[in-house]
């Protein structure tokens, strides 16, 4: 089993930055992949980013790309997700998930193990 919580969520004007994290536990050497969704209030979750546990893998959403970095440390086994330039579309709950499979993937269905989430609201 792997548990992951997340931190750092909070509400932030437009324009601005976050840096989202999450600590994973349990049967942390046995994963390859982890990432991040979103899900805003009448939407479906969507993919935001994903990395690979080793080596330097990584996808981003064509919304959050240049705006969003993934990055990791391994050694703490907590996956970040810093966030700038923020829009009001930003707006949503983000959970970090982990798969134990090497390929990074968009699906959720690809990812094991999810966190509670963080609440990210972006005001104008």
């Amino acid at each position: 089993q792997v548990q992951l919580a997340e931190s750092g969520g909070g509400l932030v004007q437009a324009g601005g930055s976050l840096r989202l994290s999450c600590a994973a536990s349990g049967r942390t050497s046995d994963i390859r992949t982890m990432g991040w969704f979103r899900q805003a209030p009448g939407k479906e979750r969507e993919f935001v980013a994903a990395k690979a546990w080793s080596g330097g893998g990584t996808d981003y959403a064509d919304s959050v790309w240049g705006r969003f970095t993934i990055s990791r440390d391994n050694a703490k086994s907590t996956l970040y997700l810093q966030m700038d330039n923020l829009k009001l579309e930003d707006t949503a709950i983000y959970s970090c998930t982990a798969a134990f499979w090497d390929a990074l993937s968009r699906q959720e269905n690809h990812y094991a193990y999810w966190g509670r989430g963080t609440q990210v609201t972006v005001s104008s």
